[in-house]
């Protein structure tokens, strides 16, 4: 019999920076609410805020494949893998999604079955039509992604693990070359169809999905972040630590406002964000763990999941209950933020106790395998030879 895994070492700074990822998007998404009547505040919201959305999302498809191939470890995913994986994002992302389009419906906005039914299967981002994977609770296309990700993890990762160890970083720069290469990819394939104005720049609607919303192409950071926790765990680590990683990272960020706008989506910080998702775990591994780490932070990282899945409810709808086209001076905008993000935790830290952990208790856990049925022992024998009666 093969020896037992020993179980992965925890990484809490990971879990930590989850937290801080979703504060990216909430920001954006706090600053694109019209909230600011200011139009110089407003400006510079957007300036800064522009593309948080674009990288928080990044990060966590990123961090996912990190997280997931570190579990796994050199022998595979666990038995029930995708049974955990889908009991861990599909009961929240139900209550949430149905929650939305109940709100819609008492709003008066219609819906048909061609928005409801993809979105209740995680299957929204397949679909390019806009009224479909930004249906329901607008933020949760991307579990449709993840979606793909944990049914095909499997077979990924034991491909990944034939990789030699010395070729690792080979991998690695060829699948953030691909991210890369996506836009000018989607440019070539989709040149046609709804044209959307960008602040930075024009694209289609078709070339927009392509390169931000499709599964697939989602993958490869997914894939990426996998194949650096294969580069931590084997010991090629480059020894950047988590300061200069931040930097880096920054600096992608600053980059992502500066280039065209499909570029920014993810080819301007695959690369920092995946050193930066290596560089967080290095530092853990070797007990050189910051911040991140500390259990007030991890905390709020446990709850990122279900304050991802509320936030923009509660921006939009509570938009709305105060009056849909007002906006306020900063100082009331800037604390309304704040009561919206201290709702959003709430609501989250509800989500996290109510639904995401009885689920994963009903249905994470693995089956009991039932016992084997014992033999009965042999009836002693009775006298003169025979067999005792029952």
């Amino acid at each position: 019999m093969a020896p037992a895994a020993a179980p992965p070492e925890r990484l809490p700074s990971l879990t930590g920076t989850r937290f801080l990822a979703a504060l990216l998007v909430l920001a954006f998404h706090a600053s694109s609410e019209g909230l600011f009547a200011d139009r110089g505040t407003a400006g510079v919201l957007a300036a800064l805020l522009g593309k948080a959305g674009w990288a928080g999302v990044s990060f966590f498809f990123v961090l996912s494949g990190f997280v997931l191939a570190w579990s796994a470890g050199p022998h595979g995913a666990r038995p029930g893998f995708r049974r955990r994986r889908i009991a861990r994002i599909h009961p929240a992302h139900l209550v949430t999604t149905l929650t939305a389009m109940a709100l819609l419906v008492a709003g008066g906005t219609g819906l048909t079955w061609a928005e409801v039914v993809p979105n209740l299967l995680l299957a929204q981002a397949w679909f390019p039509q806009p009224e479909i994977f930004v249906s329901g609770n607008p933020v949760s296309w991307s579990l449709s992604c993840e979606l793909l990700f944990y049914l095909s993890f499997p077979p990924m990762w034991r491909a990944l693990c034939r990789i030699r160890a010395g070729r690792l970083w080979w991998w690695a720069g060829a699948l953030a070359a691909a991210v890369v290469c996506v836009p000018p990819l989607a440019g070539h394939l989709l040149p046609g169809g709804p044209v959307l104005t960008m602040p930075d720049g024009t694209v289609t609607l078709h070339q927009y999905w392509f390169v931000y919303v499709l599964p697939p192409v989602r993958a490869l950071e997914f894939v990426l972040g996998a194949v650096m926790a294969r580069v931590v765990r084997e010991g090629k680590w480059i020894g950047l630590r988590p300061l200069p990683a931040t930097a880096l990272a920054a600096a992608g960020y600053a980059a992502a406002t500066r280039v065209p706008y499909l570029y920014g989506l993810a080819a301007a910080t695959v690369v920092p964000i995946a050193l930066l998702v290596a560089a967080l775990a290095h530092a853990d591994r070797t007990g050189r763990r910051g911040w991140l780490a500390a259990r007030p932070v991890v905390r709020l990282g446990e709850l990122s999941f279900a304050l991802y899945l509320v936030h923009r409810l509660v921006l939009g709808y509570g938009h709305r209950a105060l009056g849909a086209d007002r906006g306020w001076s900063t100082p009331v905008a800037a604390l309304l933020v704040l009561a919206a993000l201290a709702v959003s935790l709430a609501l989250a830290w509800l989500l996290h106790t109510l639904v995401e952990i009885p689920a994963l208790r009903r249905w994470a856990r693995p089956r009991p395998r039932p016992a084997p049925p014992r033999p009965h022992p042999a009836a002693p024998p009775g006298p003169a030879g025979h067999a005792s009666p029952n």
